[in-house]
């Protein structure tokens, strides 16, 4: 069910779509079942993401990117998401969370060191930012950094850090107090390569859903990095990684764009197939009324990732766009998932069906970058109102 052509889509763009969909159905797809079930993230499946250019999308052809721009990340990230979330997520936040903070907020030297690689996929990097007791309230953060002779020490531990733990990994980014400005936390951002002393990646976890994408807690005691690690002005790591974040909701968006369409197709195919009673089960209105509404929320939900992101591809404000587009998109994917999961019957419980993954992995889409409780606060302030 390719709708692209009924949205404003440049030929560039459609051909895109196309390709990273047929990418999907083709070699993603096949290998979805076996990497969940066995809680695996295929990295010959990333190095063919890389070798596709979909970790260099947005960024610019000196660093070793493709010159796009973010809204076509977005479309590679929902082509995915329609088949394997696991798949979707490690594109999302190896560019989101692992390159676009160097490329935004890293010296030409940082730029020019890390960036090639993590726009090629040869390597993947990942943003700790969440802690046991800071989570939406990420300026709770207690993981500190002192300078001492020229480095940084670092103390403390982040949870759910998405792409810390692979073959090629290469570092993670995170937040860290390194003082007090005016009474205040100074929260920076600092770079920890793999194999740091004192930095430990800690076993994966047990997880409901995004089961093949790889996510990790990490500690870090007296972990001593280069004073020059630093990412960005010292005391803006807060302040950069919200900025981050706006943008990583639009993703999210078009992530779960994909999901409630994967299950939307899946549950169209379902149902024209399945007999019961002498009939289709398609033939029931009851079934045409839930499929109609799935087929709504997957457009209006496209429409608003599509608006977030070419507002913030044209460089004006798209803060409470992206909020309204993640909270959206997120509960359509949710919502899609059960009814799909409905129309499936038993089968629907049965993980080999993608409609059941669906279900597990669509949970986390209205929590992460965001619970969907802090997007309703970002727009009740945009209305003046919190």
């Amino acid at each position: 069910m390719d709708n692209y052509g009924t949205y404003a889509l440049t030929e560039d763009e459609r051909e895109l779509a196309g390709m990273v969909r047929a990418f999907a159905d083709e070699v993603v797809a096949p290998r979805s079942y076996e990497a969940d079930r066995t809680h695996t993230l295929p990295m010959d499946v990333v190095a063919q993401m890389g070798e596709l250019g979909l970790f260099g999308l947005p960024f610019p052809e000196e660093y070793g990117g493709q010159g796009g721009d973010y809204f076509a990340l977005c479309l590679a990230i929902e082509a995915l998401g329609r088949v394997d979330q696991s798949i979707a997520i490690t594109l999302e936040a190896g560019v989101s969370l692992g390159a676009m903070p160097v490329f935004r907020f890293g010296t030409e030297e940082q730029k020019r060191e890390l960036l090639p690689d993590l726009l090629a996929g040869r390597a993947l990097a990942g943003f700790g930012l969440t802690e046991p007791e800071a989570g939406s309230d990420a300026g709770a953060t207690r993981t500190t950094a002192r300078l001492e002779g020229g480095q940084w020490v670092i103390n403390g531990s982040k949870q759910f850090i998405t792409n810390s733990g692979t073959a090629i990994t290469r570092f993670v980014t995170v937040t860290a107090v390194t003082g007090e400005r005016e009474g205040r936390k100074e929260i920076s951002t600092i770079v920890v390569p793999h194999g740091t002393p004192g930095f430990t990646v800690e076993p994966g976890y047990d997880k409901v859903g995004w089961r093949a994408s790889d996510t990790h807690p990490l500690t870090f005691q007296d972990a001593r990095v280069p004073e020059a690690n630093l990412l960005g002005e010292r005391g803006r790591g807060f302040a950069n990684f919200l900025h981050i974040l706006d943008e990583g909701r639009i993703a999210i968006a078009a992530l779960s764009v994909g999901a409630a369409e994967g299950c939307l197709e899946a549950a169209v195919d379902y149902a024209q197939k399945r007999t019961v009673f002498g009939e289709a089960l398609s033939g029931r209105q009851g079934i045409q009324f839930l499929l109609a509404r799935m087929q709504q929320r997957v457009h209006v939900a496209r429409l608003a990732w599509h608006h977030a992101a070419r507002l913030r591809d044209a460089g004006k404000p798209f803060k409470t766009e992206a909020a309204i587009a993640k909270l959206t998109a997120s509960d359509a994917a949710m919502d899609n998932a059960r009814d799909a999961t409905q129309v499936f019957g038993g089968n629907g419980f049965m993980n080999e069906y993608p409609v059941a993954r669906h279900y597990r992995d669509s949970k986390i889409l209205e929590i992460g970058e965001g619970t969907n409780e802090v997007q309703l606060l970002v727009i009740a302030r945009a209305l003046g109102v919190a």
